[in-house]
């Protein structure tokens, strides 16, 4: 969880050998970076969100509107029903190596 994808894609080669994956989030949108790194772990910059499409990274677009043009805090909301976007990764490991030997994104559409 991080503020820049520099930090996290650094963190990766840090890592790197060290553990089977690393991805990071937090801008909550996905990047399409998924790969294996040399030493054997796979990575992603950015998995990405889990929330309603329609959104504002998964809060209510008028909300984090009104916040932006009054600069007030208006409070968050989240749809209750709406389509959702599901992202997540899956990541297969060698038992006996504990490194990636595949790293994918998924992501699907829900309604909710």
């Amino acid at each position: 969880h991080t503020e820049a994808t520099s930090e996290q894609v650094a963190m990766g080669y840090f890592l790197d050998g060290r553990v089977s994956a690393v991805w990071g989030t937090h801008t909550h949108v996905p990047t399409a970076d998924a790969r294996v790194l040399p030493g054997g772990t796979g990575f992603v910059t950015d998995v990405g969100m889990t929330g309603a499409v329609n959104t504002v990274i998964g809060v209510a677009k008028e909300k984090v509107i009104e916040r932006f043009l009054k600069e007030n805090d208006a409070k968050f909301e989240w749809p209750e029903t709406e389509v959702a976007m599901v992202n997540a990764l899956y990541v297969e490991v060698d038992p006996k190596t504990k490194k990636t030997k595949k790293i994918k994104l998924i992501q699907k559409e829900i309604k909710i």
